[in-house]
């Protein structure tokens, strides 16, 4: 599957879905990678490996429609069946998600439907729950609310901050991501309204 990725971080996810792509775990062709910020290291790991890349900066459009309308022209100039999304900050609109006919994925560090938005493990210690996780799930209009493709649990520890708890999320989230992704390539998620079945 021609497979663009949306990132706007370090591309630490973006690396593990390079790398299961170049040892042929992952049955999809990493075509364009696209970020919101200038300079990142999705970006640079993209670029190390021959990805070509696109900046879509905010602040170079007049409102948030016009740069998701560029992000529709180049998904479809690179002939695009697969979005991904890995570290994106940004909510793509209920325009831009009813405008693209394929499956646009997501991960998020927690149990979806638990903590949903940003700075998801500060949320967990905060609430002070004992286990958390990582959640990969279809994009629909709504906030990380989309079916739950799968889902692992990492269990909080009493000593854990933020970083520690989001570096055990982390690792997990990069054998969870491309598994995820091989499942939908080769055709075992099969859909029922919210409900995903692996077949």
């Amino acid at each position: 599957m021609r497979t663009a990725i949306l990132a706007s971080g370090r591309g630490s996810n973006l690396q593990a879905l390079i790398e299961a792509c170049h040892s042929g775990y992952l049955p999809i062709e990493i075509v364009a990678v696209g970020s919101d910020q200038l300079g990142t290291g999705a970006l640079q790991r993209s670029e190390e490996v021959g990805i070509p890349t696109r900046v879509f900066q905010i602040n170079n459009y007049p409102h948030r429609q016009a740069q998701e309308e560029d992000i529709l022209i180049w998904i479809q100039e690179n002939r695009v069946e697969l979005l991904l999304l890995a570290g994106y900050m940004r909510v793509l609109g209920p325009q831009f998600i009813s405008q693209v006919q394929f499956p646009i994925m997501n991960i998020h560090p927690s149990l979806l439907p638990a903590f949903p938005g940003l700075h998801a493990q500060r949320q967990a210690l905060e609430y002070g729950v004992k286990v958390s996780g990582c959640t990969v799930h279809l994009v629909d209009q709504g906030l990380d609310s989309g079916p739950i493709i799968l889902q692992e649990a990492v269990p909080v520890l009493p000593q854990d901050t933020e970083e520690s708890l989001a570096q055990r999320i982390l690792e997990v989230e990069h054998r969870l991501y491309p598994e995820a992704v091989r499942l939908l390539a080769l055709g075992k998620v099969e859909r029922s309204g919210r409900r995903v079945k692996i077949l």
